[in-house]
């Protein structure tokens, strides 16, 4: 899928690629979209780096990935970590294409000096700057009192010229518009929609999409913004269909946090994949404007006797950064799955409980977004997976 252009200078790429021991190309395209989050601070603790996107052949899968987060602040877009994006100075070792940066005058380092290289290897990836998630979507509310500005603010922040060729558009992660999330917007229901008309007539013909709410109650958040209104000036949504359960509510009842579908003792109405992508729709969102959401990593309760979902729990589980959730390469040997309900996988061991989503489970969600007709699936994160990219050969397959 992914090809070097080879003209002059050809079979310098080619032996290149053979130093850097790329793995081989994929030999077709996934069906629809695949794209997948970089997260800007996994180069700290995690010590994941876009590196790992080529030597886990991911990125010969994927088609997009959204870079998050950029921050949202005084009404503008604003660069989330400005050392890991740009200055950070990489190691040959950790380093796309094994050399090492420079401190030249005019030199792109950090993530977004490795996400151009990238681009360069797998000239067919895209990748968009991702604004807000749950820790910074408190500034969208002043954003909205003047869309102009904000779009104006985000479009020179994406072509600044110190990283130009990295992004090929911008993403909105704005949890949530006329809802609560972190913090509670009160925006009204239009201020979503003229968010994003306002990006789109700023970014013209380039990536304008936006993560939303998978909240498929009657009268929840998907009901609080016009996101049938605002599909218009997006390529598409990312519908978060993960998260739904967790051991953020300490004492259970345990629950699957991506079910597909609904199942006996639901703890909650409309908490499952297949009502967000069925009320997107009836709310006139194209079904190929939908992208079904996966998470790579699991969710998890601790003091549980139940082997079966909905048991009591005395809290979230232990992770090993933070509590109630941990990534599917750890769990996958330390709380092997030992049963499947609504699409997805859960697991029993010792007094702990999790849920997550397995190569399995994956690829029967990956078949409902096909029968679907959905523009493809997206998951959250790439550091989730494991080193040879288990979760997103599922996905492409």
């Amino acid at each position: 899928m992914r090809r070097l252009a080879l003209a002059f200078g050809g079979l310098f790429a080619a032996l290149l690629m053979t130093v850097t021991a790329a793995p081989p190309a994929a030999t077709a395209a996934p069906v629809g979209k695949l794209l997948g989050y970089f997260a800007e601070w996994g180069v700290y603790d995690r010590a994941y780096y876009v590196k790992n996107i080529h030597t886990s052949g991911s990125a010969a899968k994927l088609t997009h990935i959204n870079y998050s987060f950029g921050n949202v602040t005084n009404g503008q877009c604003t660069v989330g970590d400005s050392y890991a994006a740009y200055d950070m100075a990489y190691t040959a070792a950790n380093s796309v294409d094994g050399v090492a940066d420079t401190w030249d005058a005019g030199a792109l380092r950090g993530n977004f000096g490795q996400l151009r290289k990238l681009k360069q290897m797998y000239p067919n990836l895209k990748v968009l700057w991702s604004f807000g998630g749950w820790n910074w979507s408190g500034g969208f509310g002043q954003a909205a009192q003047n869309p102009a500005a904000f779009a104006e603010s985000c479009y020179n922040l994406v072509h600044d010229p110190r990283w130009a060729g990295v992004f090929d558009g911008i993403d909105i992660d704005w949890e949530y518009p006329n809802a609560c999330g972190a913090t509670c917007d009160t925006s009204g229901a239009g201020a979503f929609t003229n968010l994003m008309s306002a990006l789109r007539s700023k970014f013209g013909g380039e990536l304008v999409t936006a993560a939303i709410t998978a909240d498929g109650s009657s009268g929840g958040k998907i009901d609080a913004a016009d996101y049938g209104g605002a599909a218009r000036y997006v390529d598409w949504y990312n519908v978060m269909t993960y998260d739904y359960f967790g051991g953020f509510s300490p004492a259970g009842p345990t629950a699957p946090h991506s079910p597909l579908t609904s199942y006996d003792g639901i703890p909650a109405a409309g908490f499952y994949s297949d009502a967000a992508i069925q009320k997107l729709k009836s709310k006139g969102v194209p079904a190929s404007k939908l992208l079904l959401g996966i998470g790579f990593y699991g969710r998890g309760w601790t003091g549980v006797t139940q082997a079966t979902p909905g048991g009591t729990a005395t809290g979230p589980a232990p992770g090993k950064y933070e509590q109630g959730i941990d990534d599917y390469k750890i769990l996958k040997t330390r709380c092997p799955s030992t049963g499947t309900i609504a699409g997805t996988a859960y697991a029993k061991c010792g007094s702990e409980w999790w849920s997550y989503d397995t190569p399995a489970t994956i690829t029967g969600k990956m078949s409902y977004a096909k029968s679907q007709g959905l523009g493809g699936a997206f998951f959250w994160e790439l550091s989730g997976d494991t080193a040879d990219g288990e979760l997103i050969t599922a996905m492409n397959s």
